[in-house]
């Protein structure tokens, strides 16, 4: 029998540094989808002169392996309190300077002519508007993080809270 004079500690909430502050799933617009139906659609193109089964099979096939892709490159921007996680990238709070959005034509030189080729980025064509996040650790050669997101405000006051 085994001997055991104290109590097992109860188990203890999340830290308080853990609390989700701010999320978002950077998903592929309703057109991406289309373009992927289409390009598949060529599976039918390529086989319907053997088998038009054999053709709807690769199509059906080829639209699965896409949206496969697409699901699994799907970055996600999650912010924490200690935290900032963008797509595979992590990065403390405690790093991170000032917030810019950008939408429109500023998002396109943001993303292009104005962009440093030392920044990180996690940037989709299918969502337009995007926020730089100024770096300030003095040891990361990285000036700052740029990411697409769909709502640059929430996102900005989530880093500002």
């Amino acid at each position: 029998m085994p001997e055991s004079s104290a109590a097992a500690p109860a188990p203890q909430s999340a830290p308080s540094d853990a609390t989700v502050l701010y999320t978002e799933k950077l998903w592929p617009n309703f057109w991406i989808w289309l373009v992927s139906a289409g390009l598949s659609s060529a599976g039918i193109l390529m086989l319907a002169p053997i088998s038009i089964a054999a053709g709807i099979t690769a199509a059906i096939v080829l639209f699965a392996i896409i949206t496969v892709l697409l699901i699994l490159s799907t970055p996600s921007i999650t912010v924490t309190k200690a935290t900032l996680r963008v797509g595979r990238a992590t990065i403390e709070r405690r790093f991170l300077g000032s917030a810019a959005a950008f939408r429109g034509k500023e998002a396109t030189a943001e993303r292009g002519t104005r962009l440093n080729g030392l920044a990180f980025l996690c940037i989709r064509g299918w969502v337009d508007p995007v926020v730089r996040i100024e770096i300030t650790d003095p040891s990361d050669r990285t000036p700052y993080w740029l990411t697409s997101t769909r709502r640059p405000e929430q996102l900005i006051s989530a880093l500002q809270s």
